[in-house]
């Protein structure tokens, strides 16, 4: 978007005027993946919404740098620093007046026959729902080793606590605080099923069981990977862990989230 990249050059500029070396670009773009994954920057300044902070987080996590997130987006619920906010919060970066919050992250392995087809990172959820066909899946969930339950139902997701306020909740998932390591549960229109989230203990692994039914496995809301029956999707805390810049104290998180109810209540009241 021409505000993002308009918006992106005068952070590089405003950066440049304090000595420190930047480069402005897209996530996408092929040179500065190399950088990154080289481990050339210190912190990356991620400019948009949510969408772009999922892709900056699977971008930087395996190497371990943090992101400073600015709202250019209509919700971020991820990002906690507003379009005209970044100056003050850059110089507060520049004095050490922020610290590093630590997110995980899901391991997603995409199991047939006992060979590992796929493994993917997942910074707010790994859903097993159902393809293009208007019928449900029919799915069985075994929490270490031992069967929770089967679901009839449009999907199951398994999200991190920070996937709890995406995809998760709105399929009436509860909001976890984002410095746990719990995985949560949630079945999306659930069909003669249990239709509750489930949240568990830290360190499980879940494998979710394709019994029936045309299913895909998407993570993060990319493009899905097909799924046969009796394919398997085994998820799990991943070593990795997703690293934002915040600033004051950690009841950040609530106060954004009660400004983005609220806004979205207001909203809804207009007329």
């Amino acid at each position: 978007m021409p505000d993002t990249i308009a918006e992106a050059h005068a952070i590089a500029t405003f950066l440049k005027g304090r000595g420190l070396e930047t480069h402005a670009a897209p996530l996408d773009d092929a040179a500065v993946r190399k950088r990154v994954k080289a481990g050339e920057f210190d912190m990356v300044v991620a400019i948009g919404g949510d969408g772009t902070i999922l892709r900056a987080s699977h971008l930087c996590a395996p190497c371990g740098i943090p992101i400073l997130g600015i709202n250019m987006g209509r919700v971020g619920f991820l990002i906690q620093i507003g379009r005209e906010e970044w100056h003050t919060a850059l110089e507060n970066v520049l004095k050490n007046e922020c610290w590093v919050e630590n997110r995980m992250m899901l391991r997603a392995e995409h199991v047939r026959s006992g060979e590992v087809l796929g493994s993917w990172y997942a910074l707010n959820e790994a859903a097993v729902c159902r393809g293009q066909t208007v019928h449900p899946v029919h799915l069985s969930v075994s929490v270490d080793g031992h069967l929770l339950s089967n679901y009839v139902a449009d999907g199951l997701i398994a999200s991190t606590p920070t996937g709890s306020t995406a995809y998760a909740l709105a399929s009436g998932g509860p909001i976890l605080p984002p410095e746990l390591r719990n995985i949560l549960l949630v079945p999306i229109a659930p069909h003669l099923s249990v239709d509750r989230a489930v949240v568990l203990s830290e360190g499980t692994t879940v494998c979710i069981l394709v019994q029936a039914g045309d299913a895909v496995l998407s993570i993060d809301g990319q493009i899905p990977i097909g799924l046969a029956e009796n394919d398997a999707v085994d998820v799990r805390a991943g070593e990795l862990t997703a690293k934002f810049i915040r600033f004051g104290d950690a009841g950040y998180f609530y106060r954004n989230l009660t400004a983005h109810m609220n806004q979205n209540t207001l909203r809804g009241m207009t007329k």
